[in-house]
């Protein structure tokens, strides 16, 4: 049982944190020192037990559409709602959600967490669902090559008590089915659709095909905003808030695993109903108002994503702004930004910052896109870029789009990630 001292700690911690405009990590280590068995305590009986999502991309929205449509069908959630998803953020979210008392109200826990720092998490509290996404080459500096990750998600899928949930169309992830004792399920999309899906072996013309499993789930169709899934033998059509094909695909995931996890006493009519509303998690094609226009923020974490943001999202008489960081959750290796097509934003885009300003503008200069600005002070940069006339899209790194959440609280009402 959780001690009521430790809690008191935290929660004091968390004030601090919140009154300094500090992270979430504080209170998480705090009392993760006082009590290292804390998270056992926490979530290990919880009546429907725990999720774990985790892959290169897409965790924060996935967990986002998992825990919606879970609490569609009556089940009380909790999640990592900030996506911080390491295990230290996890007790940081526990300990604000918990009462005075240490009691957690929750059926269910739905966290996403970092491939890596999963491994910590998962010798203290077994996940009883795993849903795991896909494997790209992203921040090779911190995890090493592709296999290794895929080493990690592996990991998790064998430490899983019950079931887990496999995207069928990535061939390492369909790999880590081979010897797996644990109940696993497939979703997946249809090969009309395939093509709005480059991967990483596409671009270097190493194209794998997996091993093609049924999957229970399917996206069929997707154009704009409207999607059609294929459940079972129904089909579902489903006019979604969701932005980018991406964030859909990761839907049929989402749904994959609610089916598992709430078997026949799926209510799917109340899913889909409650899905048309889900909208993206902070950052991921999220709109917020500035100065009376649109402004859409969109996170970049490596080529695959890159691409898919750009094709995903118009660009047409939109102002663009691109800001490349290269902190440790970034990544230190920016080489990726060379594998990505810029052609499309030619002629030129209005802004560019962060601390690789200078690199990602002469990357643009390559397929012939002229930065009209380069400031790699991000304050100024927003300010000036704040001013420029219609619509506007941001394209950033993670650290970069915390940075600038917290500086367009100057011009916009926008939730702050601790």
């Amino acid at each position: 049982m959780v001690k009521k001292s430790t809690v008191f700690i935290g929660k004091g911690m968390r004030v601090a944190t919140r009154l300094r405009g500090g992270g979430s990590a504080l209170p998480g280590l705090t009392v993760e020192k006082i009590d290292k068995d804390f998270l056992k305590k926490a979530l290990g009986k919880l009546p429907r037990g725990v999720v774990v999502i985790s892959g290169t991309n897409g965790k924060t929205t996935t967990a986002k559409i998992v825990t919606e449509l879970l609490e569609s069908q009556g089940l009380n959630v909790f999640t990592n709602s900030t996506g911080s998803n390491f295990k230290r953020g996890v007790i940081s979210a526990l300990i604000s959600e918990m009462d005075m008392s240490g009691k957690l109200t929750a059926d269910i826990a739905v966290l996403e967490l970092d491939e890596a720092h999963a491994l910590h998490f998962i010798k203290e509290v077994k996940p009883r669902y795993s849903l795991l996404l896909n494997v790209m080459r992203d921040q090779l500096d911190r995890f090493g090559e592709i296999d290794n990750t895929a080493d990690l998600l592996r990991q998790i899928a064998e430490a899983t008590t019950g079931t887990v949930v496999l995207n069928r169309e990535d061939p390492r992830i369909v790999r880590i089915n081979d010897n797996l004792d644990q109940e696993v399920h497939f979703f997946g999309y249809d090969q009309s659709v395939a093509s709005m899906f480059p991967s990483d072996d596409d671009l270097y013309g190493k194209a794998e095909k997996p091993t093609y499993y049924t999957a229970g789930t399917i996206l069929k169709s997707a154009k704009d905003q409207t999607a059609i899934f294929k459940v079972g033998a129904k089909e579902y059509e489903v006019n979604l808030q969701l932005n980018g094909i991406y964030n859909i695909y990761n839907a049929a995931g989402a749904i994959c695993l609610v089916r598992a996890i709430c078997g026949e006493k799926l209510d799917e009519e109340k899913l889909f109903k409650r899905l048309s509303t889900v909208t993206a998690a902070f950052g991921r094609g999220e709109m917020l108002s500035v100065n009376g226009q649109p402004l859409q923020l969109i996170l970049v974490k490596n080529p695959v994503s890159f691409r898919l943001g750009l094709k995903s999202f118009s660009k047409r008489d939109v102002a663009i702004m691109i800001v490349i960081n290269d902190q440790y959750a970034d990544g230190r290796d920016m080489s990726w930004l060379w594998d990505v097509d810029f052609s499309s934003l030619a002629p030129r885009v209005d802004v560019v910052s962060g601390s690789r300003a200078y690199d990602m503008a002469l990357r643009l200069q390559y397929d012939e896109v002229q930065a009209s600005e380069v400031e790699p002070d991000l304050k100024l940069a927003l300010d000036n870029f704040a001013k420029v006339d219609g619509p506007k899209q941001i394209f950033c790194t993670y650290t970069a789009m915390l940075q600038l959440r917290k500086l367009l609280n100057k011009y916009a009402e926008v939730e702050l990630v601790l």
